[in-house]
Formats: structure tokens, sequence, C-alpha cells
């Protein structure tokens, strides 16, 4: 039924061409959502972002605003050429995912053998499933990323950004598939697409083997400032590897060998070891040398020392010589002594927790600042293994933060949050989270650190690096934030250092500095994400911006690169306006040319003279200017919080390059994701359910109400079956209900007025959630509670529920449309997609209507708790005592209970009972709002005249006779809750 009714309305709003938006006199709203990327169906996560965004754009219309919500198609990248050679080869795993998952017959599947293919079929079925589902969509704006007119304004995108020295050429750290030798992006992934690359700061320790010489054991860190406070290293009790490592001899993980190679380091494998063998020995921590030579001074100097720390060589060279004098160590564990240098000489000892799989598989251990290592220290200390290898350690403090008072802070969290175990990896994570967030933002180093004590230490990391490198002592390891990462090939990525490759400049302070303000001025829906986007951008480094494989546009001035795909896709949301005009025919690829995209969209040059350059004419070039001008900035952008890492952060930084501030994005709106029956969706592995299938087993109406009401916006949704049939059952109903209620209103009642005043609630509640995106309380007021508000009047005998019907069916629009253009034309010939938006009207609300029905819900409530523990069919209900009615106007009138204890013992037969008076105005003013709203209530009137419906609903004979009632229950009722007694 609902199908017939979904395929008819958008049939006829295509006719109308009510979405078609182009400027006029009404304020605007520019709306977009993440365009798909195309190397599959569109599936219920789509559903979920592209459904919130289209219920704000029809809510806005509604409103009085001019909306604008186009769509484009995302199919640059490697994914589509991917897909295509693998139906090419017959891949067994991509021909069942695509026949079963994506609901793609096997016979039109296995011809989509080249990237156009892929791109025209996916291109189509997507269109279709957004009409199917009934988006308010402007489709005159439609295209694709490698249409030729798009490729134009990449380019000039590029070229702006370089012009403005935020494009460079060096070596750039990137993600790699080895197997398809290609960087990769999230679109190009199996596994991993919010993975990104984190530098490590490698710390090099070192000690000195008679079989093996100076071996370096690098620490790889997050957190290069604690290397004052390092008491020892971890390995995993496992195996390790000796390595030479452009002429050094470094102890590493197997894993952390290939991982060096392909980030220019020359290895080579020198031999296998055991990590058993190198615990118990100690290492030198190099910073600590250096800073114990500087402030040598006469007083404890000695012609031995003198010589052993004297050297004109780079530190590392030094170091390497010092080791290989027999008496260093003596020498410098003495000098160490002397001179309060605790952790010079630190050991290496073992702990379960290392990964040899992240960085190098050797880790500093902090424990003063590092929960982990603090744990690890106490399992040690308490097996009695530290003992038995005769070392003793104790946390060093380096960080402090203002106005907080800690002895050592890993072991104040663990024990906060009852760490015990090393195996409690979820709190420890948590714990790690804590304290790092808390020090990085407010932490200021101690004077332990040398030259580096007062610096703040979110300011000290770069130094620190950048120091640690240039004395030799240091050097950066790239690696994953999260693992694994796997390439669409099944082929385990990794991070390689590309020499000679484009990359954008995300680290430019000025840049930063700027975007960073400028997310303080806009809106981000919901307002705790304003926090994960300054973090991301604090953090954003440089990121490769080309490939050598893919579709998409090449660089303009190094055509053997292409544009990858995210950084093709920031600023699209400019090229609406364009495409509208490109594919009306009014504008052609060759008519694109940086001086039109200069004028057009930033003002920029002489009418007459853009117009003759470009070939078009001067009405042309103005009419794009104005319609720009006119819908610009993005009102709104509303997306998967699985772009804010990426996608989000570009849009950001990108329209703040390029555009002047009035061009710049008003706010954006993050929603999580949705799960299948519990399970994560995976367009490449199964499952998955795409919108089109859930659009034709349940109606798009049903498929939006569900979506939108399945999870708040910033929450994860789960699709499941059995709620899906149940949210149909709800709109069958109300359709039903509507239909065989929408006649004529007739003369107002008691019931009806407050149907009125419950539905203008309604009203308002909706519309500050729908201005909030809280589309699942939005759609709990208008549709839930309202519904149950329906219920109760019928079953009270109301019978002109047209009163509401007009705005009820407005309110319901932008979440189930078809549903309400069908009802609304039962007595309407306009649109109702097209109507104004109920507004709320405090004269309708009628506080004493509310009260009653109030009243006597609660009354009906309160019969029915009692019937559950005593069986009777005759119920005895006594009211309030007077003088508590009386006292509880006194008490109405009072601010606080002693001034109305005062007012009240004024009167004899108040203080004859005083303490019942006390008693009884405790509980009033303890819930003063409560019982303001049944003040003016007469209770007897509402039930005597209500009494045939309480006894036919109930099933039982009321009572009004407080004698035939005990006392001590009588004496129980108080204003709002009568006594009820069954015999």
């Amino acid at each position: 039924m609902f199908r017939e009714i979904e395929k008819k309305w958008q049939e006829e709003w295509e006719k109308a061409k009510i979405f078609h938006a182009d400027p006029d006199e009404r304020p605007k709203f520019f709306i977009t959502i993440p365009y798909p990327y195309l190397n599959g169906n569109l599936h219920v996560g789509h559903c979920r972002t592209f459904t919130i965004g289209d219920a704000i754009a029809r809510y806005k219309r509604m409103c009085g605003y001019n909306v604008l919500f186009p769509m484009g198609f995302h199919v640059t990248g490697t994914p589509i050429i991917g897909l295509a050679e693998l139906i090419a080869k017959r891949d067994e795993r991509t021909i069942k995912v695509y026949t079963k998952y994506h609901d793609v017959p096997e016979e039109i599947l296995i011809d989509l053998t080249t990237p156009e293919k892929v791109v025209e079929y996916f291109a189509r079925e997507a269109e279709n499933a957004l009409r199917g589902i009934g988006y308010s969509i402007d489709w005159r704006r439609k295209f694709t990323t490698t249409d030729e007119p798009y490729k134009k304004f990449i380019e000039w995108q590029f070229y702006k950004l370089k012009e403005k020295g935020l494009i460079a050429k060096g070596s750039h750290p990137v993600r790699f598939c080895p197997n398809c030798n290609n960087p990769v992006e999230d679109h190009d992934l199996l596994m991993g697409e919010e993975a990104t690359i984190v530098d490590f700061t490698v710390i090099k320790f070192y000690t000195f083997d008679e079989r093996y010489g100076v071996i370096v054991f690098p620490c790889a860190t997050l957190r290069p400032e604690t290397i004052f406070g390092v008491t020892n290293i971890w390995v995993k009790p496992t195996r390790y590897v000796l390595a030479e490592v452009n002429d050094e001899r470094w102890f590493v993980s197997r894993e952390a060998v290939e991982k060096l190679r392909y980030q220019g380091k020359n290895v080579e494998i020198v031999e296998e070891v055991d990590a058993d063998e190198f615990v118990g020995k100690t290492v030198v921590n190099p910073i600590l040398v250096k800073m114990l030579k500087d402030s040598l001074d006469e007083s404890v100097r000695e012609k031995k020392e003198i010589a052993m720390l004297e050297c004109d060589e780079k530190f590392d060279e030094c170091i390497f010589k010092w080791l290989k004098e027999g008496d260093f160590i003596q020498i410098l564990t003495e000098l160490a002594e002397k001179m309060g240098f605790k952790n010079v000489l630190v050991p290496i000892l073992p702990a379960e927790f290392v990964d040899t799989d992240n960085a190098t598989g050797v880790v500093m251990s902090v424990p003063a600042h590092a929960p982990y290592d603090y744990v690890a220290l106490e399992d040690l200390k308490r097996s009695g293994a530290l003992k038995s290898l005769k070392f003793e350690i104790e946390p060093i403090v380096l960080i402090k933060i203002e106005d907080e008072d800690y002895k050592v802070p890993a072991a104040d969290i663990v024990k906060d949050l009852g760490i015990e175990s090393q195996e409690q990896t979820e709190l420890l994570d948590k714990a790690t989270k804590i304290i790092y967030k808390k020090e990085f933002h407010k932490g200021v180093l101690l004077e332990t650190t040398g030259k580096y004590a007062g610096m703040r230490v979110s300011d000290v990391k770069e130094v620190l690096q950048n120091d640690l490198i240039d004395l030799g002592i240091g050097d950066v390891f790239y690696e994953f934030s999260e693992k694994p990462v796997v390439c669409r090939c099944g082929t385990r990525c990794i991070v390689k250092v590309v020499r000679d490759q484009w990359f954008i400049k995300y680290s430019d302070d000025e840049w930063k500095d700027e975007v960073l303000r400028w997310l303080e001025e806009m809106e981000i829906i919901p307002d705790y994400y304003k926090e994960e986007f300054r973090n991301k951008i604090e953090w954003l480094k440089d990121k490769a911006c080309a490939r050598r494989r893919g579709l998409g546009t090449r660089i303009p001035w190094d055509k053997e690169w292409l544009i990858e795909s995210l950084s093709d896709s920031t600023i699209y949301m400019a090229y609406y306006i364009l495409a509208k005009f490109i594919n009306e025919g009014k504008l052609k690829a060759e008519n694109i040319t940086p001086n039109f995209l200069d004028h057009v969209l930033l003002g920029i040059g002489d009418a007459t003279d853009v117009a003759k350059s470009s070939g078009l004419s001067v009405e042309i070039l103005e009419e794009v200017r104005r319609d720009f001008e006119y819908w610009y900035p993005v009102d709104l952008r509303s997306s998967g919080k699985d772009l804010v890492a990426n996608h989000l952060l570009f849009f950001l930084f990108h329209h703040i390059a390029i555009f002047p501030i009035s061009c710049w994005p008003r706010a954006i709106a993050v929603n999580g994701y949705v799960s299948l029956e519990g399970k994560k969706m995976s367009k490449s592995k199964g499952p998955l359910l795409t919108m089109k299938r859930a659009v034709e087993e349940n109606g798009a109406d049903v498929t939006r109400l569900y979506i939108l009401y399945s999870a708040e916006y910033e929450s994860d949704a789960d699709w499941r079956r059995k709620e899906v049939e149940a949210m149909k059952r709800h709109l069958e109903r109300f359709y039903e209900l509507v239909k065989e209620n929408y006649g004529e209103v007739k003369e107002i009642d008691h019931l009806d007025r407050w149907l009125v005043s419950r539905f203008q609630r309604a009203i308002r509640e909706t519309r500050e959630a729908m201005e909030k995106l809280q589309t699942r309380r939005a759609v709990n007021s208008a549709f839930f509670k309202v519904m149950n508000d329906v219920r109760w009047y019928l079953k009270r005998g109301g019978d002109n529920l047209a009163v509401i019907l007009d705005d009820w069916i407005k309110l319901l629009a932008p979440f189930i449309p078809h549903i309400c253009e069908e009802l609304w034309h039962l007595r309407h010939d306009t649109f109702v997609s097209l109507e104004s938006y109920p507004e709320f009207g405090e004269r309708k609300i009628d506080e004493k209507a509310e009260a009653i029905e109030n009243y006597l819900m609660k009354f009906m409530e309160d019969v029915k708790e009692v019937m559950k523990f005593f069986k009777g069919k005759r119920v005895y209900v006594s009211f309030a005592e007077d003088w508590k009615v009386e006292a509880l106007k006194v008490a109405l009138e009072s601010d606080n209970m002693k001034s109305a204890m005062s007012r009240l013992m004024q009167d004899d037969k108040f203080r004859k009972i005083a303490k019942d008076v006390s008693s009884f105005l405790k509980r009033v003013f303890k819930d003063k709002d409560t019982f303001r709203t049944i003040a003016d209530v007469d209770e007897r009137s509402i039930v005597e005249e209500n009494r045939d419906f309480i006894e036919k609903e109930l099933g039982i004979e009321i009572i009004l006779d407080e004698s035939a009632m005990p006392e001590e229950r009588r004496k129980m009722a108080m204003p709002g809750k009568p006594a009820i007694y069954i015999e």
C-alpha cells in the first residue's frame, strides 16, 4: 500500500519541480551531505546520514527557507578500478559479496569489467535509491568527480593552494599497499579506514656487548619529553633481531625490519636473538649523558673524567666511542651518583604488554607518567623478579600540572580506577588517555628536564624531537594509530616514506590558527565534538595529496601524478552552483577557466574581460556569480562521525584557505554509524543491507522514520528487523486513524482543548529538537507522544480529532513525507511539503484542561496499582482533608517552609496539629512543582463527573464515601493523591 503512495508522490514532486532551488527573496539554507562513493550500492548506513539531511532540508523548507539540497557522486581513486579488475578476473569472493549483499544480479555484475561500467551502473542505482526513498534533492546539480568540468574545478583549487604555498613536494609518509605498489586512502581499504599515521620519536639507548659491540636499543615513544623520567626499558620475552640500520646495530622486533626499510633505512638482519639474553643488562640514557657532560664543573673534573667525556665528533659518535672504552660505564656511574643523576643507566626488563608489531618493539618505561609502565613495574616488584635482578626502581616525576597536588600521577590514576593487573587493558588505555590529555594541555616540565624546564608539554615535543635528531640520538618512526590496516586486495598495509611526493601542508601554523579561530565561531553539532575537532586540527600533519594510479584529476603542473580522492572532495559544495548551469548546457568544460572560477567564486576580475577570455556572455557570467553569492556559504554540512578525522577537517581547511570569510562553513553536524542486527556492516565483506532493499521491503516512510528514531544523531544505531516491522504497524495505524477522522472541525469542548494544548507542546518540542538536529527526540515528540495523547483522547470519547490533523500532518511531513502528502490531499490541493511548519501557540495552552486530564490519568493508574494487590470490585475513595488543601495554598504562596509554617501556626486549628502540619509541609516543599499543578483542581468533581468512564475502563464500582474507609487509610490522602481502599 505505502509503496504505491510513495511512487505516486515522488512522480508528482518531480513533475512539479518543487525541490528545484533557485535564488529568490526568501532567506536561503544550503545543506550538503557527503556524496556517496560508487564502489557499491548505497546501504542503510548511507541512509542514516542522508535521511537526517533530508529531514532537516524539508523542515527548513517548511519554515520558510529557500533550501538547496544537492547531490553528486564520488568516483575518483583506486577502489573502482580495483573492483572492475576483480570482476574481470571473476574473483569468487567479490562475486559473492556483490550478488549477496549489494543485490547486483550476477548476469549484470560480470559485465562490469571496466571502471566506466562500474561508475555508470552504480551511479544509476544510487540515484534510483535516493529518489526511491523520497529525498528532496535538486537533481539538476548532479555530477560525478570524473566529469571534465569538475576536473577543471579541481585544477583551479590546487593552483590556489599552490599559490598560497600550501602544496609542496618532498618526502612524505603515506599508507601504502606493497602488493598494489600504491599509496592507499580510506576508500581503498578493507580494514583500518580510521587509522592515521602517527610519528613516534625514536630515542636511541645504548649498551656495549663483548660479542656484538655497541648495540642501539631504539625506543619509540609518542612522548619524547618523558625521556627524563625513564627508569628502565621494556622488551617482550620473545625473539628479536640484531640488524645493521644505517651503519648502527639495532635491537628491534622482526616486524620492525620491513617497516624500517619502507621508511628509507638501509636494513640488514645480522642474526636472531632471544630477548632474555639481554634482560638485566643496562643501557645508557643518552640525553642524560649529554646533560651530565654539559654540567661538569672544576669541582668534579678529574683528568680521567675529562679525557673520557671529551669528544670533537657528533654526539652519537661520541657515545659509540666512549662505550668502546673499558671503564666508561664505571666512570659514568660514579659521576651520575656524585652529581645526583638517578637514571643515566637503566636496566632492560621483560613485559608482556609490549607489542612487537608496534614501531620498533622496544619501549622506554616512565612509570611516573605511564600507567602501563607503573603497573608492569609493580608486577615485577610483587613477583620478586626485580629484586632477583638486583634493581631498585622508583618513578621519577618530571611534569607538574598547576593547581594539582600529586606524588606520582600514574600511581594516583591506577589507584582511582582500581587497576591491579597488566591484563586490564581497557582501564589502562583509559588511564593513559586521561593522563596524556591532561599533561599535554596543562603540563609544565620540571627542573629535572634541564634546559627544557618550564616549557609546556604541548610545546616541547617538536623542539625536543629536533634536538635529539640533531644530536644523532633520535629518529622518527611512522606507524598507524590503529591496526590492522588492510588494502582491498587483502594485503596488510605499511607506512612508506615516498620520495618526491606532493603533499598538502596542513601543519602550516598560520593556516591551523585560522582554522582554529573559525572553529570557535561556527557551530558543531553536537557541541562536545568541537573539542575533538580542535584536537584533530592541532595534531593534523602534512598529507600526501597525489598518487600514480586511479581515477581522477591530474595535478595540473605535474601530470604524472593524480590528485587523490580525499583531496579532490573538499570544496565541491561550491561546484553544485556550477553544476546546474553545466547540466543545462550553459557552461562547458572549456568555459571553466581559472579566470572564470576566480570571478564567479571569488569576485576577482572584470566581468567583460573574464567573459571574453572564457567564451561566455557577460549575462551568463553574472548569473553564475549571483547564484554563488546567494547560496554560499554552506549553512550545514551533515556527515557521519567517520569523516571527522579526514574529510570534515579538509573541508574546513580548504574553504578557509581559498575563500573569503563570508564563504566559510557555518555549521557541521556529526551522526553515528548503523549496524545490522548488532553486527558492523561492511561494503566489501558483509553483512550489508542496501537502501534499495530496505525501502522495497518496508517502504520509504517506514525506513525513514525508523532510521530517524533508532538513535540520536551522535549515537550509533542498530537496524533490527523486528523493530522495523513494529514501526510499519505504527505507521499503518496512524494512516488509518487520520483517514477515519479527517473531517470538518466541530465545536470545541474541554477534551478538544486538552488535545490542542498537548499538541502545542509537541510542536514546541519538535521544533526545538529539529533546530538541534535531534531527530529521535523530534520523532518521539511529533509521532509517538501525540499518538499516545490521541489514544487517550479517543478513549475518553473525543470525536473531533480533526482539530489537530492539519497541523499533525504538517508536523510529520519532514519525516514521513509520502504518507503525509497522501493524507493532506484528502482535504487540500497544495503540497504539504511546501506548507508552513506548525508554529507553537502559547495562547492555545490550557493548563486547567491538562491538569484535569493529568489528574484523571494519575487517579486511574493509582487505582490499577492498588488492584494488583487487593481483589474486589468496590473501590472506596477518600480525598485529602480540608486542612491539607488549605495548608497547601499557604505553602504555594510562601517562599520556604519556615515562612509557611509561621503563617499556619497563627491559626489555632493548625497549632493543635503542628506535628502533622510540619510533616505535610516537608512533603510539599520537597516536590512543590508537582503540588502546584493540582492546587486548583477539584478532585471530587473530576472523579464524580467521570465516574462512568473510570468504572467502565477499570471494571469496578467507585464509592465516594469517606466514612466507609478505615480512618488510618483516610488520613493518608494527600492533595492530588486520594486514599484508595478495596474492601
